[in-house]
């Protein structure tokens, strides 16, 4: 039964006081449905953290180097079985051209995820990564979620410490959030087969912090999970945190059930969305970046985003394939990403996977390179969205 206004609003006190929120108080506040009373506790969360004049962005291209996967996703449109005539691997030529030409457009990372591809070893994906940081080696390389990760034990029979050790040490930077979906084992047990569980996905990224790196999280919500297993999820992200202090930012987003095998669930809106941004931001006390999920959102949500605990607008994202599988399309240019951070008062700043600003200098090339790429009509649009 939900809770009345009152009890809300002695929550929301209580943790802007510096109570840490728990688990029964934080489904409260989802099962609530005082967005807006959240939302501004969970922007002046965001304000205490973040009280400098600006908010971030970033500059990437999602390469997708095979479509091919092992695994079975009730969620995912994009994979093909190693059986299928649609599964593919970029050619390597394709691939470095990919990262060249987001270099050219101010990029400083490429985010690089693929399917559970059966045969590969992980020599493979050593020279994958050696080749990328050869020709660009000033890219971060934001690369191989934790299914994968976890896969590659698998294929290679290796400790996960050890696959991280070489992939580390052939050029891999940091690790992105992808494939947790929701951390709870009933849910994954439902619309997954064949992929890895919440304890091992949990595991890459503890590893991966002992080493010194550092990694996104993120949650896929609005499918078959309760309310109750969205905070079991935080809750989750959150010890680990504690633990590591490796995360260096959190995004959610609503599942896109278009052309899926969930496509009879209702899409989560606008409201749903922001209200599980903004709790994520009030439970997440030690997670420094929320990000606004506009590919999922659009670009007006997005922007809204920033007063419901978002401190960055994400990435550019020069190509994105996972979420425009499922029908999800936004087009959005630089001076739109930038434009929707100057409208609420702020300086927009381009940043790196650690949230260290870009230096102004290269970010106006940037600019520059981005208006002149727009200004081709004979070029695609930057983003087509048709998937932390």
């Amino acid at each position: 039964m939900v809770s009345s206004n009152s009890t809300v609003s002695s929550i929301l006190a209580s943790t802007l006081a510096g109570e840490r929120l728990n688990r029964q108080d934080a489904l409260t506040l989802l099962e609530s449905r005082e967005l807006a009373a959240i939302g501004a506790a969970a922007n002046e969360i965001t304000n205490r953290l973040h009280p400098e004049s600006y908010r971030t962005y970033n500059i990437d291209r999602n390469i997708n180097y095979t479509n091919i996967c092992t695994a079975v996703c009730d969620f995912c449109a994009f994979y093909r079985s190693p059986k299928s005539g649609e599964g593919y691997v970029l050619p390597r030529a394709e691939l470095l051209e990919k990262v060249r030409e987001t270099v050219e457009l101010g990029g400083n990372q490429i985010l690089m995820q693929g399917g559970l591809h059966p045969t590969f070893t992980l020599e493979w994906y050593e020279e994958l990564l050696g080749d990328i940081k050869r020709d660009f080696p000033s890219v971060n390389i934001h690369g191989f979620s934790p299914p994968e990760l976890h896969h590659f034990t698998k294929v290679n029979k290796l400790p996960i410490r050890t696959v991280l050790e070489r992939l580390k040490a052939a050029g891999l930077g940091s690790i992105p959030g992808g494939g947790a979906e929701i951390l709870v084992d009933r849910v994954r047990s439902e619309i997954t087969r064949g992929k890895v569980m919440s304890d091992d996905w949990l595991n890459v990224m503890r590893v991966w912090h002992e080493l010194g790196g550092v990694s996104t999280v993120t949650m896929m919500f609005g499918h078959v999970e309760t309310l109750a297993e969205r905070i079991e999820h935080l809750e989750r992200v959150r010890q680990l945190q504690d633990e590591t202090h490796g995360f260096t930012a959190f995004i959610c987003w609503s599942f896109q059930p278009d052309n899926t095998d969930l496509s009879t669930i209702p899409p989560a809106g606008a409201f749903e969305y922001l209200k599980t941004q903004a709790v994520s931001r009030l439970y997440l006390d030690n997670i420094r970046n929320i990000q606004s999920s506009w590919v999922t959102q659009g670009l007006k949500i997005g922007q809204l985003a920033l007063s419901y605990g978002a401190n960055d607008m994400g990435s550019l994202m020069l190509e994105e394939n996972v979420v425009a599988e499922a029908g999800t399309v936004h087009f959005l240019t630089l001076d739109q990403m930038r434009g929707a951070i100057e409208e609420y008062g702020f300086t927009a700043r381009q940043r790196d996977v650690r949230y260290e600003l870009v230096d102004e200098s290269m970010e106006e090339l940037a600019i520059q390179a981005n208006r002149k790429r727009d200004a081709k009509p004979s070029l695609p649009k930057l983003v087509e969205i048709n998937i932390p």
